[in-house]
């Protein structure tokens, strides 16, 4: 009997990664015990994925509150801050905010509408067809958008955005204003001073602005990019990635993730003479149809990977194959005629109807998805994932 099954995936257990761990030797150890422990083999090809959390945790690669203060006060001085394009989130943005805050004597805060950037909303898009809002054109102040809107609820938090963030910075003593809009041009009429705070749109946004007049641009990729005394910090993603730690600390997005994957590789190969590919993970970009939240709040989803994620898949569709170049096949001669293709697929043009409907998204990005939605941000405790097949075909 030929094989039988495809690409697996295992949440592997681990120990709980503390700061100063050595996450190379723990990641290997513990791929090569649950090898061991649950039967599998370690083969050529085969995927370690590791969550960018316990690496940012080994690391130590914290901040507190007041860090992200006196960077904020040295960016901007004195000057009437305006925060743009926030996302909405107790994990993510909260103590963002409250750092800022505590750095800022006066602060505009100008939020996107009817949702953020990763599909929190503020309020349901029917409203702005009921009330006859354009959301590209309209612009609202606090007051004018609770008449217009009143008060709405997150579905998943239960939380009011607008009051929950007006709370943290009233919290730090700081004169603010609210404003809702869409264009980023709108916060020059209060401010030439604007901190960033979108995740994949910020170089768009950062360009709009300093075309138009602003004086002082920065984003949250900014913001601790350099340490800030003892602080953690990324010098390419500042505390985009940062999640909440405590109630005065961050988690930023771990740093050198390229070089740690490499010495996985390496080590795997040293200790099974398999040549694995490696990975780090964050969120996993998909949509919740539901909440219509895009789940990818990291900058990436994988800020590290071996040279073997590199690209886009390389697919043919079977079921097109099997109803259009083969139909008139069956049974053993069906699956040879389908196998002989997959085999000849670099030969395939691009764009030819055989590869349509196949995900055009980046390796790294497909896999982190799997690994995402495999390891979860619970309390399953695996936070490395080992994928098996993950480039098998039909053919093999």
């Amino acid at each position: 009997m030929g094989r039988m099954v495809g690409t697996v995936t295992r949440g592997i257990l681990s120990p709980i990664f503390k700061q100063g761990d050595d996450i190379v030797k723990i990641v290997t150890d513990t791929v090569i015990n649950a090898s061991a422990a649950e039967g599998f083999e370690i083969r050529d090809r085969d995927i370690i994925a590791i969550t960018e959390s316990v690496i940012a945790r080994a690391q130590g690669n914290y901040a507190q509150v007041d860090d992200i203060a006196e960077d904020v006060r040295k960016k901007f001085g004195k000057s009437t801050i305006g925060i743009i394009f926030p996302i909405l989130s107790r994990n993510r943005f909260a103590l963002c905010l409250k750092g800022i805050a505590k750095g800022a004597e006066k602060i505009v805060l100008m939020l996107s509408y009817p949702a953020d950037e990763v599909g929190n909303h503020l309020i349901d898009e029917d409203q702005l067809d009921e009330k006859g809002v354009n959301p590209w054109v309209d612009v609202f102040t606090e007051k004018t958008f609770r008449e217009y809107f009143g008060y709405n609820k997150h579905a998943f938090t239960g939380i009011d955005y607008i009051d929950y963030y007006k709370s943290i910075i009233e919290e730090c003593g700081t004169e603010y204003e609210i404003i809702l809009s869409n264009n980023p041009k709108t916060i020059l009429e209060y401010t030439k001073s604007i901190l960033v705070c979108d995740i994949h749109t910020r170089k768009r946004t950062k360009k709009i602005l300093r075309d138009n007049g602003a004086e002082i641009v920065y984003g949250l990729d900014d913001i601790l990019s350099l340490p800030v005394g003892e602080s953690g910090y990324n010098e390419v993603y500042g505390l985009l990635g940062s999640n909440k730690a405590t109630e005065d600390s961050v988690k930023l997005f771990p740093r050198d993730c390229p070089e740690i994957v490499e010495k996985i590789q390496e080590m795997i190969l040293q200790k099974t003479g398999k040549t694995v590919e490696v990975m780090v993970f964050g969120d996993g970009a998909f949509k919740d149809p539901v909440g219509k939240i895009w789940e990818l709040a990291d900058p990436v989803v994988s800020p590290g990977y071996t040279k073997g994620l590199e690209g886009t898949p390389n697919e043919v569709k079977l079921k097109y194959l099997a109803d259009n170049n083969f139909a008139h096949l069956s049974g053993e001669e069906l699956k040879k005629a389908i196998s002989e293709y997959i085999k000849n697929k670099n030969s395939i043009p691009v764009g030819s109807m055989e590869s349509q409907g196949t995900t055009p998204r980046r390796l790294p990005d497909l896999i982190g998805s799997l690994c995402d939605l495999t390891s979860g941000s619970g309390d399953k405790g695996t936070p490395i994932v080992y994928i098996q097949g993950y480039f098998d075909n039909y053919a093999i």
